[in-house]
């Protein structure tokens, strides 16, 4: 009789407990790059894209900035009207640049 009783009770604790649940939060979806984190990533594009087209920083220009799930990209143009992309992780870290 007892076990009537209890069987409803344990079953709504149950229930309870996998409704509180939240998924996990993903983690790209926390994090945030700084103004002052941009800037160094900015920096770095242009210092490659430099190196890879063989001309100075001051000659390139950075014309985008583009957020996704678990990467960053910058788009940008040499002075010969040359593009690229430079690409970063979750965390800012230079990746890879592609020519356009």
């Amino acid at each position: 009789m007892m076990m009537k009783s209890l069987f409803p009770a344990m079953l709504t604790l149950v229930l309870v407990g996998c409704a509180g649940e939240q998924p996990p939060v993903q983690k790209a979806q926390k994090l945030k790059v700084s103004p002052s984190r941009t800037l160094d990533m900015e920096a770095l594009c242009k210092g490659q894209a430099a190196k890879r087209y063989n001309t100075g920083p001051q000659k390139i220009d950075v014309t985008g900035f583009e957020q996704f799930q678990g990467s960053y990209e910058m788009r940008g143009y040499t002075f010969r009207k040359e593009g690229f992309v430079c690409s970063f992780d979750a965390d800012g870290q230079f990746l890879h640049l592609s020519m356009r």
